[in-house]
């Protein structure tokens, strides 16, 4: 029998989002290949919380392997965020009394202070870590503004650079990412660039006209849209896009469809009645089997970054609007990896995260050319199929961990 691997990740299905769904066809990857895979997550947060209310562990088996999740609280503040945070890492280290010398632990990383676990794995265990870094913090947080004291700074780096000694592995998702690594002093045999994958076999081309866009009334409407959590970041770049398609309110064919949930959504629902935005949908999250559909009932689907994030982060959103075959648009500085995947794969445009007015024209500039579309939706297609498609990534992923 071979090792087993336990995949530390704190969201996981039936949760919403990328990281549940990535890390969910990594464990059948594996599982599948003939090792043993133990899943370690936290309880659902609302709405998905019903069947797990009363509980404080919940462990099953699902798809042939375990997966046990753990209570933290599910407030969306701040300051409950980086409770809940502490709070799985003190559930991931109470579960390393049931790994054994010979397993391997991966730690989907953020939060960055799960990497504590790293320590007491590897130090005091003699585990092997590997970590999957999908957003450089504290970086993120000091740019955004939520951190700002300069103590603390110095203190959150020095806790990031003491994290990556505890691994024997780092997984980043791109060549910026590594960069950033590497100028902080972390070893360059240690970093491996793995990117993020899709299913482009569900994850595939549909007819516009179809049942979701039958349900929204979107079919013949020119649909902007933005599919994902609304965070901070995607907050005050959508409220840059809002205003661009205010500006264009003659032309009454568009319309910006915002599907997600978040912390910030009720402030861009405000800043929508505030514009007095009319073209503009607000959409929960749709059943996970709807997401081909509802991306396919789009015409371009939006990548908002703002000028903090664009050089510290590549959103898995992006290649699943890709394998659906869509044309794309990002704020993003034309030097972010998101800027250098668009112009590889021919897919879409790239503009300032505070140009409304560039974001404006490039909009009203695609309206009527539907070829253009065309073509860059293929080419989104194509490139996500010979460069992201699952398998071939999921292979590289497990090389590391079983070397």
């Amino acid at each position: 029998m071979k090792n087993k691997i336990y995949i530390h990740t704190m969201y996981y299905l039936p949760e919403f989002g990328s990281a549940p769904i990535l890390m969910r066809e990594l464990a059948v990857f594996l599982s599948r290949r003939g090792y043993q895979v133990e899943v370690i997550s936290t309880l659902p947060r609302p709405p998905h919380h019903r069947d797990y209310r009363w509980k404080i562990v919940d462990v099953k088996k699902e798809d042939g392997f375990i997966v046990r999740r753990y209570r933290t609280n599910f407030t969306v503040h701040h300051i409950g965020r980086l409770i809940a945070w502490s709070m799985y890492t003190l559930w991931s280290i109470w579960n390393l009394r049931r790994v054994k010398n010979g397993d391997v632990v991966l730690l989907r990383l953020p939060p960055l202070q799960l990497g504590v676990v790293g320590f007491v794995a590897n130090k005091l265990l003699k585990i092997k870590i590997v970590l999957s870094v999908q957003d450089i913090h504290p970086d993120l947080s000091i740019q955004s503004g939520l951190l700002k004291n300069v103590y603390a700074i110095k203190a959150a780096l020095a806790f990031e650079k003491w994290i990556y000694t505890q691994s024997d592995a780092i997984i980043v998702i791109s060549e910026g990412f590594k960069q950033n690594l590497m100028a902080k002093g972390v070893c360059k045999n240690k970093l491996f660039i793995i990117a993020n994958w899709v299913d482009t076999d569900f994850l595939c081309p549909y007819p516009k006209e179809n049942k979701i866009a039958r349900k929204f009334d979107l079919h013949d409407r020119f649909v902007l849209m933005y599919s994902g959590t609304i965070t901070l970041s995607s907050y005050k770049t959508l409220k840059k896009i809002m205003k661009a398609v205010k500006d264009l309110k003659d032309e009454e064919r568009i319309l910006l469809v915002i599907v997600g949930e978040g912390l910030k959504k009720p402030d861009l629902e405000a800043e929508a009645k505030r514009l007095g935005l009319k073209n503009i949908l607000f959409l929960a999250f749709q059943p996970y089997e709807d997401l081909p559909y509802l991306l396919a009932s789009s015409d371009i689907l939006l990548v908002p970054l703002d000028r903090e994030k664009t050089q510290l982060s590549v959103p898995s959103k992006l290649y699943n609007y890709m394998s659906v075959g869509k044309p794309i648009l990002t704020t993003s500085d034309k030097g972010s990896e998101v800027a250098r995947i668009i112009r590889e794969a021919g897919c879409g445009f790239y503009t300032d995260p505070e140009d409304e007015g560039t974001i404006s024209s490039t909009i009203k500039n695609l309206l009527d050319s539907p070829k253009q579309l065309d073509v860059m939706g293929n080419n989104s297609r194509t490139y996500v199929i010979e460069n992201y498609s699952r398998d071939n990534i999921l292979s590289l992923y497990e090389k590391i961990l079983t070397e």
